[in-house]
């Protein structure tokens, strides 16, 4: 049973990734997530794929969108509009999660804020995802990950080399999923707190504190140690004490990751592998000391023994390896990593008229499983897709849905 979070409603007034990875991820643990989204334009994020910025044919599913929005249901509401606001208020009613990434400004305007929820329910959780947290003078400004998370958060400058000319750039919503990992990870915190202390909490978390959680071992040396750069990287060459943290190139021209932190245990046991018994008792290399004090010629040797092997030669001869090793993987062989199928990291969902032409679409699961279980998805909704389904929940008749119809508070 991995839906540990049967029960719980969670309303989303959200867009883009950031936040609306958090309800994804609340879904996924077996939540009730109601999405919220304008009934003319719905989240930006679905139009995505019609502005270039998803490459690919009409017709292929918008993966950007399917990410952070699996399993949830979607009502299209106006709540700028007295009608869609009573709506919404009805939502908020039975929800235990308001979720949102609305600015603080528009929050205001719409009716939205802390104060305007808690009145309708007092005991609702009210999450707010930021680009630079709830204080300051930037806290009214909006951020993406690429923004306030990899530039000003200090990620891409510590992941440019020194002799490349422009910092270089994160990949799709590299920021945004973590974000949405850690904000789910506070509303279950914050879930517990009200279920033990009948105490509902305001939950917040914003992209640049999260690059600095993230980069915290390099802030706190660059300040100690007068690095202004932070620590250097374990793989730098030739300058790696320790050549067991590194990265090796194969006669094919693809790449090792070894990640040996304990040397010495593990030297003899690697340098056989390597068909390189020999450099056991080698007097430069016989212990961790004496290997950083020759740390170049060590890197020439193992350099050398990895060209004899092609990755795959080296998959099979590592097979047994006690020490930590991995192949520099692209995205794409990650389909068929074993440890990624045994394990379920990627899901097929129904795809309706897309995906790979069989019907489904694959997405990756979160990292969190419960009771030894992959998680079931459902896809993304379409826009609006629930919106009836969830008035008549809601109490409300035919009539009265029409009437919020015609007067453009709901899809």
């Amino acid at each position: 049973m991995h839906d540990v979070l049967s029960g719980i409603r969670v309303l989303e007034v959200a867009s883009w990734t950031f936040v609306p990875a958090a309800g994804a991820v609340l879904a996924d643990w077996g939540a009730d997530v109601i999405k919220v989204e304008h009934p003319v334009s719905g989240d930006p994020q679905r139009g995505l794929i019609t502005s270039g910025l998803i490459p690919g044919a009409a017709g292929v599913v918008n993966f950007m969108m399917e990410q952070p929005n699996r399993g949830k249901r979607s009502i299209g509401l106006d709540i700028s509009t007295p009608g869609g606001r009573e709506v919404l208020y009805k939502l908020v009613e039975s929800s235990d999660v308001f979720l949102t990434n609305f600015l603080p400004d528009a929050r205001a305007r719409l009716q939205i804020d802390l104060d305007d929820i808690r009145a309708v329910n007092p005991q609702i959780i009210y999450v707010r995802g930021h680009g630079q947290g709830t204080r300051g003078p930037d806290a009214h400004k909006g951020g993406y990950d690429g923004a306030s998370y990899w530039a000003r958060g200090g990620i891409g400058a510590s992941l440019t080399p020194a002799d490349r000319e422009w910092p270089i750039s994160q990949t799709a919503a590299f920021g945004d999923l973590n974000g949405g990992m850690t904000i789910a990870g506070g509303i279950c915190g914050a879930l517990v707190k009200r279920e033990r202390t009948g105490e509902p909490s305001v939950v917040d978390v914003s992209l640049l504190g999260l690059a600095m959680w993230t980069m915290s071992p390099n802030i706190l040396a660059s300040r100690l140690f007068d690095l202004p750069g932070g620590l250097p990287s374990f793989g730098t060459r030739p300058v790696a004490p320790n050549p067991l943290v590194g990265i090796y190139k194969t006669k094919d021209g693809r790449f090792i990751s070894l990640v040996m932190l304990e040397a010495d245990r593990f030297w003899a046991d690697f340098v056989t592998h390597l068909g390189r018994g020999d450099l056991i008792d080698d007097p430069r290399f016989k212990d961790a000391t004496v290997r950083q004090e020759h740390r170049a010629e060590c890197l020439a040797e193992l350099d050398a023994a990895f060209a004899t092997k092609t990755l795959d030669e080296w998959k099979t001869v590592f097979a047994d390896l006690a020490g930590v090793w991995a192949p520099v993987q692209n995205v794409y062989e990650l389909y068929e990593d074993p440890q990624a199928v045994a394990n379920g990291y990627v899901v097929h969902i129904d795809a309706g008229d897309g995906g790979d032409g069989g019907g489904t679409f694959p997405v990756i699961a979160n990292p969190v499983q419960f009771d030894e279980t992959p998680p079931s998805l459902r896809g993304a909704p379409e826009h609006g897709q629930h919106t009836e389904e969830i008035l008549l929940e809601l109490g409300l008749d035919w009539d009265a849905i029409v009437a919020h119809k015609e007067a453009g508070a709901v899809l």
